[in-house]
């Protein structure tokens, strides 16, 4: 049976409803270890001064604001999001931290950038609300240069005993009520929740990064006990 995957529309309409709590509700969900996570994602980008990085699905910022940090102002980050009530918040974020990033409305399976253009470009989150995520690596390996990295942050399924079912049921019953509780929107976190149990994880997506034939290697590091992926491919 083929993957089913989201209409983006549909999409767009739910991420604009919780834009607003968003934030707080991310880091009431994971206790604010959602932010280790894109540090994680930072370090293994090999990112560094100077370099040039485009962040995909950017929502409110945080993985644009991390890579900016180390990039610094010799560095360029761009922040995108197909759902630009997502990033009503990230201008003010970024500039509060003093740092310059730009932030832009774009959908990552049609990007309006140049070839080659970025060393890195990263999606944290957003791949697996994609209507079509093999189109969406291959625009990121399109605008990224040969031999940078194509970096993804995603949540799978863990196969830890004990742990894996300890997390099952709070994202089950637990998850869904509280960000519907934060936010007043519990459809999306109950959609939200499902994806994720339900979205191509460890060798699965990296078939799909295969499948795009876009990489000369692609590799993924789980973190919390694999409730989340860092997947890296090499743009060929």
């Amino acid at each position: 049976m083929s993957q089913q995957y989201p209409n983006p529309e549909i999409i767009r309409s739910m991420f604009s409803k919780v834009a607003s709590e968003y934030d707080k509700a991310n880091s009431i969900l994971s206790v604010g270890i959602h932010h280790l996570w894109r540090k994680k994602v930072v370090k293994l980008s090999g990112a560094k001064a100077g370099d040039q990085v485009l962040d995909c699905a950017t929502g409110t910022g945080d993985l644009a604001i991390e890579f900016k940090s180390v990039v610094g102002e010799s560095g360029k980050v761009v922040g995108t999001d197909f759902c630009p009530a997502m990033m009503t918040t990230a201008p003010a974020k970024s500039q509060k931290k003093n740092l310059d990033i730009i932030f832009e409305q774009a959908d990552v399976t049609q990007l309006q950038y140049a070839n080659q253009q970025f060393d890195i470009v990263s999606i944290s989150f957003g791949i697996r609300n994609v209507g079509d995520p093999i189109k969406a690596l291959k625009e990121m390996a399109r605008v990224c240069k040969p031999g940078g990295r194509v970096m993804v942050l995603e949540f799978g399924q863990m196969s830890t005993p004990v742990i894996k079912d300890l997390y099952k049921f709070y994202s089950e019953k637990v998850l869904p009520v509280l960000g519907g509780l934060i936010t007043g929107q519990k459809e999306a976190y109950d959609y939200l929740q499902k994806s994720s149990a339900q979205f191509p994880c460890r060798e699965g997506f990296i078939s799909l990064m295969d499948q795009a034939d876009c990489f000369s290697s692609s590799t993924y590091v789980p973190v919390s006990f694999g409730i989340a992926y860092v997947y890296t491919g090499v743009v060929k």
